[in-house]
């Protein structure tokens, strides 16, 4: 069933009200819903359909960086300069999980509390669960949710587990890379593909002793990667229709450069606007969606298949496992011919 022929009274007693209500604008509302998302409840993916149907494509930021680069305290203050323009903003901040729970383990911490009364700001922690590249496995999801909500802006704040978070770059419409002054392995993490994500950098913590350093550095890092980005494609030195990512010094705790940096953001999202790259990365985005839940939707019935066959193959206890895996993936073949067949 697609979103279009998905109504709301087609939802389950426990969501119906609950989409209504992110639908109305209540923040209780948007709160428990992205819970049940989490939480995988039933009927959840129904939800997200029929929210899907009320996006308008919201902007998003990403945020991330190594631990103790102060990206909580940087977000907090985007909140604010991002209010000063009177534009309503989400954060989901992706928190470590807890082995034995599963839960956020900082969840509960004290964050962004200077926004806690504003009804035009929505925070909300998520737990990683062990998902690799920094996000949530539900982070999709949630932004959906968010944007159907009405909110102008999305911040997504990752994990900060450091080398690994490349994954924001398929969220985001923007990512900032947070790097802090003397953090070589900031500059190291280039090898990784961390700093090839970014479209713009925080040096935070820029009122420490090399900060300035630390910018000139990345800003040659970007040089040399242009130079070696046009040797292979033969493109003009100053080439108009590539983006050159920015290097900001910011201070968080001080308040002090923030407002440059949000200057970096809205610049480049005009330019990925006119230049067409927005509608690209977010094609490429959907694609990524559709890829994650497809293959999601393959392990369950992989495993249906299996538990169903399990017996049959282990009645031949001189099956090799490519044999094996061959049998079971009959039924997926068959039905993807059939797809093409049937165009």
């Amino acid at each position: 069933m697609s979103a279009s022929d998905l109504a709301i009274t087609d939802l389950n007693d426990d969501l119906r009200p609950l989409v209504e209500g992110v639908l109305d604008g209540e923040q209780l509302s948007l709160s428990r819903l992205i819970s049940r998302i989490e939480n995988g409840a039933p009927g959840y993916q129904d939800a997200v359909k029929t929210l899907h149907d009320h996006t308008t494509g919201t902007r998003t930021i990403g945020i991330t960086g190594q631990p103790g680069s102060g990206k909580s305290t940087l977000v907090d203050k985007l909140v604010d300069r991002l209010r000063e323009q009177d534009l309503t903003v989400g954060v989901i901040a992706v928190d470590p999980s807890s082995p034995y729970s599963g839960g956020s383990v900082l969840g509960d911490r004290v964050r962004q509390t200077s926004r806690n009364e504003d009804p035009n700001v929505f925070f909300r922690s998520m737990s990683a669960r062990g998902h690799v590249g920094g996000l949530a496995a539900a982070t999709f999801d949630v932004v959906h949710a968010m944007d159907a909500f009405g909110k102008d802006v999305i911040l997504i704040e990752t994990v900060g587990a450091g080398q690994n978070e490349v994954e924001i770059v398929r969220a985001a419409d923007t990512v900032c890379v947070v790097a802090i002054p003397g953090a070589g392995d900031d500059v190291q993490a280039n090898k990784a593909g961390i700093l090839e994500i970014a479209d713009v950098f925080a040096v935070n913590k820029a009122d420490l002793d090399g900060a300035t350093a630390t910018a000139q550095e990345l800003q040659q890092m970007i040089r040399i990667g242009q130079d070696l980005e046009r040797s292979d494609t033969d493109d003009p030195v100053d080439d108009p229709d590539t983006w050159v990512p920015r290097v900001e010094l910011t201070a968080a705790i001080k308040d002090e450069g923030v407002e440059n940096l949000v200057d970096a953001f809205d610049a480049h999202y005009a330019f990925i606007k006119e230049s067409g790259e927005l509608a690209e990365t977010r094609a490429r985005r959907f694609e990524q969606e559709v890829r994650t839940h497809m293959g999601n939707e393959l392990d369950q019935l992989a495993d249906a298949v299996a538990e169903a066959r399990r017996d049959l193959l282990a009645a031949d206890a001189d099956v090799d496992p490519y044999t094996a895996s061959e049998e079971l993936v009959v039924p997926f073949r068959r039905a993807v011919e059939e797809y093409i067949d049937d165009g």
